[in-house]
């Protein structure tokens, strides 16, 4: 399985390295484009479900940019702008993050993203160009104490962005409280532009306008030159935890699959050190009280702790979270990596927990997860790409 796997990724970055050249730029230092200033992606939403929502775009251009909002779209009387550190409010970026706080739990909010140019900055002399805004757009801030969620999980996607609408489309309307990308959905990462094109644009085509979305790295996205850069284009990619209806989340950053000595990695990465802190972080976690009293407990990682072959970071994984996993009595592992969809079973001398792998990402080993949680179960249904059943699993409560 292993083999194959390496087989296929092999032939997938050489492609990829045909159309993706535009070299690593600084965010702020990029050349100016004269075809007038324009938003180049967005807007697209994250959060971590505190009463709080996160709204992200970039522009072609460097600017500054606020976001207006209101509960009514006639009514956009509020307005956000970026995070001020040390009394400077961020601007003169392509990128623009802004997170709207203490917003009313179960609200429909209105919105719309605002930029204004900066055509030259001076130390005594700001010069603003032409001012955009996007047409208005709507979300529901989630009540972190609903009886009931639902959530889709994608993975392994792999520069094939048509992937995502494809998937999304087997699912319907139905309403999602956010969307979960496990990892992989890059070969490796080059530059912004493959970051918009496959999927930071497909996101916004299909949902990311008034659904959040969560993602955690493979260890596809820890390669390439603009690895480093990545994570600045969502709020967070690496491990965290939070509490949404009758679920605790947790998520691990599982990191690369090689050892740290392998010589593609030219002795710039850590991921052992990594690996091993975020342990030291779950062993925390584990013994929270928003971790223990929640009714269900979900991790999310996209290594799996276990059946994901014999390399370093596998064999890393189920030995630093196996333990804790099983100590903690958690109720389901979602994860991606392996091409292959699977349902593992709990087993009582090994993984005490059920483990769903979602496949990928070819035409056909293509899947979507979808996961309903109340307070006496937690659903899982894994489609194929054709819209067919492949996997399921039901936790009751215990």
């Amino acid at each position: 399985m292993e083999n194959s796997r390496r087989s296929f990724l092999k032939g997938s970055l050489t492609l990829g390295a045909a159309s993706l050249i535009t070299p690593s730029v600084a965010l702020a230092t990029r050349p100016r484009v004269d075809d007038g200033f324009k938003f180049a992606v967005g807007p697209y939403l994250q959060t971590n479900f505190n009463n709080s929502m996160t709204i992200l775009w970039l522009t072609n251009n460097i600017g500054a940019g606020w976001v207006e909002y209101g509960e009514a779209p006639d009514q956009l009387n509020q307005k956000a702008f970026g995070k001020a550190e040390l009394g400077l409010i961020a601007a003169n970026s392509k990128l623009n993050m802004i997170t709207l706080s203490n917003l009313k739990p179960g609200t429909k909010y209105y919105y719309k993203i605002v930029s204004k140019e900066i055509k030259s900055f001076q130390p005594y002399k700001l010069v603003y160009g032409d001012t955009i805004s996007s047409e208005i757009q709507q979300f529901v801030n989630t009540d972190v104490n609903k009886a009931e969620i639902s959530f889709l999980m994608m993975n392994d996607i792999h520069d094939r962005p048509e992937s995502i609408p494809h998937l999304m489309g087997l699912v319907g309307n139905e309403k999602q409280d956010f969307i979960f990308f496990n990892g992989d959905i890059f070969d490796y990462q080059t530059d912004e532009k493959q970051i918009i094109d496959h999927m930071l644009q497909p996101c916004v085509d299909n949902f990311a306008r008034h659904t959040p979305f969560v993602y955690v790295r493979g260890n596809h996205e820890t390669r390439g030159k603009f690895a480093r850069d990545f994570p600045r284009y969502y709020m967070h990619v690496g491990h965290a935890a939070f509490t949404l209806g009758p679920v605790r989340f947790v998520i691990l950053d599982t990191g690369e699959d090689k050892e740290d000595s392998h010589p593609v990695y030219a002795n710039i990465v850590n991921f052992d050190d990594y690996r091993a802190q975020q342990a030291e972080w779950l062993k925390t976690e584990i013994e929270s009280k928003a971790f223990r009293k929640a009714p269900f407990r979900i991790v999310l990682m996209h290594i799996p702790p276990r059946f994901s072959g014999d390399a370093h970071g596998p064999k890393q994984c189920t030995e630093l979270f196996e333990p804790l996993l099983n100590k903690g009595k958690v109720d389901l592992v979602l994860s991606g990596h392996t091409h292959r969809h699977m349902v593992h079973q709990p087993d009582k001398n090994l993984n005490h927990y059920p483990l769903i792998i979602g496949g990928g990402p070819k035409a056909g080993t293509r899947t979507i997860t979808k996961i309903k949680a109340d307070a006496n179960k937690v659903v899982v249904s894994m489609l194929d790409d054709s819209g067919k059943e492949v996997g399921a699993y039901t936790a009751m409560k215990k």
